[in-house]
C-alpha cells in the first residue's frame, strides 16, 4: 500500500505530468494518424485508470461517438468532446442558458442536453480528434466501437480491442443495484455518471464514476481525503481536491495542468465553489489557532496565482455563540488532531448570485446565509430551529416558517435553485436532511424540540428515516416553506442530495452505502448499494460532463 501511495503522489507532480506528456507526444507523433492508423494509450497521464486517450485525424470535418463493449457487462456510448473548441462552445451554451434564463442548471446529464442539443454540429465537428474513452472494464477484453460522422451525413466505423487495465482500488465494478432501473428510468438518466466522491479508506483514496447501470466507469486516485465535488470552469479546466491541502486542475485528456498547495496554515474540508472570477471559495480549518477551533472558516483561492486568503473567521462573527458552547469535537479531516473545537461545523457552501452564501452548519442545524462573502461578510438570515441560538443576538436574523413541519437535524448538502418562474427575492433550497438530533459541543440542548426528529445515533435503526426536503424561501417576506419532501433510508452523518431532473432526484445515504434515484413523490426508480470501505460515502452527485468529457 505505501508503494501505491507514493505512485499516487508522484502522479500529482509537475515532472510526472510533463514526462507523460512528451511520451505521449513523441509517440503519437511518431507516425501520420488517421481513421486508419488510430493512436491509443490507455491513462497516458495516470489521472483515471480505466480510461483510453484516443488520437487521430479526418479530412473532413467529423463527430466522434464511441462504445465500450465487453462480455458480461451493459455497453456504453457516447459523443465524445474531439477538440477543445468544441469544448469551449459547449460551455459557451450552457452558460448563455444560465445567464439568459436565470435558472441554476445542476451539473446533471439531463440538463445539459437540452442545452446542448442547441449547439450546431459544425461547432462540434473537427478534423483533429483527441478525447477520451471512458469505462474500459478491467482485466477482460474490451471492444471500442467509434463512429465518425461527417458533416455531410457519412458515417465510418472502426473497431479497437483493448484490454482493461487492472485497477489500482478494490472497488466493485458492477455495484449491487438494490432497485435496478427500468429502460424509462435509464433513458432519463442519460449517459452522465455518478461520482462517488468520498468512500473514504484508511488505504489509498479514490473518486469513482459509475454509470447509470452501476457499471464502473472511471477510477481517479487521489492523494488522500477525498474530493467533495466537481468543479468546472470556464477554460475548460475540471477543479477538485486532491487532499486536505491540494486543489488541482484536470484538463479533459486527464492531465492535472494546475496543483495549488493552500500551505501550512488552511486545510480545507467538505465544500468549495468557484466564483464569478473563476476562484475557489472553499470551507476550511485554521491551523494556527491556539483555541484549536475547527471547520469553521471560509478562505478563497486565487486559481491564477495560487494565494490563499482568509475571508471568514466565524469564531468571530459568532463568538458570543461560540463561547457557550463546550469544547469539544473531532476534525476528520485531520483525523491526528487532538483537543478540538468544532463548534459549528459547516459542511456546504454554496455561493449566490448577489455576491452573499449559503452555508450548512451541522452542528447548530442551521443554514446562515451571509452578504458579500469576499468583501465585508455580515449576517443576512437563518433557517432552523431557533432556540438553539436562544439569548443570543443572532435569533433575530431567524425567517419565519409557513406551515406545520419540522425543522431539519443536521443537514447536508444544500443546493441553491433559481426558478426564472419565482418572483425577484425568492428561491429554492434543497438539501438531505439527516434528520439527527446531535451536538457534541451542545450535550444539554434537547433536540426532540423538533418535530418527528431522531436522536439515534446508528443508521441502522429501524425507527429513523433521513429525507429529501426542498423549500421555498422569499427574502422579501423573510420566510420559508416546505414544498416537497419524501423520507429516505436513514444516516444520522453526511449524505446528499442532488435534483438531476423535473421529477428525478438522486439520494446517497452514505452511512448505508447506498443511493438512490426517486421521482419527485418518493417512489424509488433505482438504487445502487456500494461496499463501504471504512464508514461512508460522503456524497454522490451525477455529471453531464458536457464540454470536458463528453459533446
Amino acid at each position: 500500500m505505501e508503494r501505491l501511495n507514493a505512485q499516487v503522489e508522484n502522479i500529482y507532480t509537475t515532472d510526472y505530468q510533463s514526462m507523460m506528456d512528451e511520451q505521449l507526444t513523441k509517440e503519437r507523433d511518431s507516425k501520420e494518424r488517421t481513421v486508419d492508423n488510430i493512436y491509443t494509450k490507455v491513462n497516458p497521464y495516470g489521472t483515471n485508470t480505466t480510461s483510453m486517450y484516443v488520437y487521430f485525424t479526418t479530412d473532413t470535418a467529423s463527430t466522434v461517438s464511441y462504445t465500450v463493449s465487453a462480455d458480461g457487462y451493459p455497453d456504453y456510448t457516447a459523443t465524445a468532446v474531439t477538440s477543445d473548441e468544441a469544448a469551449s462552445a459547449i460551455r459557451s451554451a450552457i452558460n448563455a442558458s444560465e445567464n439568459s434564463t436565470g435558472d441554476t442548471l445542476s451539473p446533471s446529464a439531463s440538463d445539459e442536453d437540452s442545452v446542448v442539443s442547441t449547439v450546431s454540429e459544425d461547432k462540434l465537428a473537427s478534423t483533429t480528434h483527441e478525447f477520451l474513452v471512458l469505462g474500459l472494464i478491467p482485466q477482460v477484453k474490451n471492444t471500442v466501437t467509434l463512429t465518425i460522422t461527417a458533416t455531410d451525413g457519412t458515417k465510418t466505423t472502426r473497431t479497437i480491442t483493448q484490454k482493461g487495465p487492472k485497477l489500482l482500488g478494490s472497488e466493485e465494478v458492477q455495484l449491487e443495484q438494490t432497485t435496478a432501473p427500468d429502460s424509462t428510468t435509464l433513458g432519463e438518466l442519460g449517459n452522465g455518471l455518478y461520482a462517488i466522491l468520498g468512500n473514504d479508506s484508511n488505504e489509498q483514496d479514490f473518486m469513482y464514476y459509475y454509470d447509470a447501470n452501476g457499471v464502473l466507469r472511471g477510477e481517479v486516485p487521489v492523494l488522500y481525503y477525498r474530493s467533495h465535488r466537481l468543479l468546472f470552469d470556464n477554460n475548460g479546466l475540471m477543479w477538485l481536491s486532491a487532499s486536505t491541502k491540494n486543489f488541482v486542475a484536470m484538463n479533459r485528456l486527464g492531465k492535472i495542468v494546475k496543483n495549488i498547495n493552500l500551505g501550512d496554515r488552511f486545510i480545507l474540508h467538505h465544500d468549495y465553489a468557484l466564483d464569478s472570477d473563476g476562484n475557489i471559495v472553499s470551507l476550511a480549518t485554521d491551523l494556527k489557532r491556539s483555541d484549536h477551533a475547527v471547520q469553521d472558516q471560509v478562505i478563497k483561492v486565487d486559481t491564477n496565482t495560487g494565494k490563499v486568503s482568509l475571508l471568514v473567521d466565524f469564531g468571530e462573527l459568532f463568538s458570543d455563540y461560540k463561547s457557550s458552547t463546550d469544547h469539544s469535537g473531532i476534525d476528520e479531516s485531520d483525523p491526528t488532531a487532538k483537543n478540538r473545537w468544532d463548534w459549528i461545523h459547516f459542511n456546504t457552501i454554496q455561493l449566490m448570485d448577489d455576491g452573499s452564501a449559503l452555508l450548512s452548519a451541522r452542528e447548530t442545524s442551521t443554514m446562515i446565509k451571509i452578504n458579500d462573502i469576499e468583501g465585508t461578510p455580515t449576517l443576512d438570515y437563518m433557517i432552523g430551529e431557533p432556540s438553539v441560538w436562544d439569548g443570543m443576538d443572532e435569533q433575530d436574523s431567524f425567517l419565519t416558517k409557513v406551515g406545520d413541519f419540522g425543522d431539519t437535524g443536521g443537514q447536508h448538502s444544500i443546493t441553491v435553485q433559481y426558478d426564472s418562474s419565482l418572483p425577484s427575492g425568492q428561491y429554492y433550497v434543497y438539501l438531505f436532511d439527516n434528520n439527527f438530533g446531535y451536538a457534541m459541543t451542545r450535550p444539554d440542548y434537547d433536540w426532540t424540540v423538533i418535530d418527528g426528529i431522531s436522536t439515534a445515533q446508528s443508521s441502522k435503526d429501524k425507527d429513523s428515516n433521513s429525507q429529501f426536503r426542498k423549500y421555498l424561501v422569499d427574502e422579501n417576506a423573510g420566510t420559508y416553506t416546505e414544498v416537497q419532501s419524501f423520507d429516505v433510508p436513514y444516516s444520522p452523518y453526511v449524505s446528499s442530495a442532488q435534483e438531476l431532473s423535473d421529477d428525478l432526484n438522486l439520494v446517497d445515504t452514505g452511512m448505508q452505502g447506498l443511493f438512490g434515484v426517486y421521482d419527485d413523490n418518493g417512489n424509488l426508480k433505482a438504487q445502487y448499494k456500494m461496499e463501504l470501505s471504512t464508514a461512508y460515502i460522503y456524497r454522490v452527485y451525477q455529471y453531464g460532463f458536457r464540454g470536458f468529457y463528453f459533446a
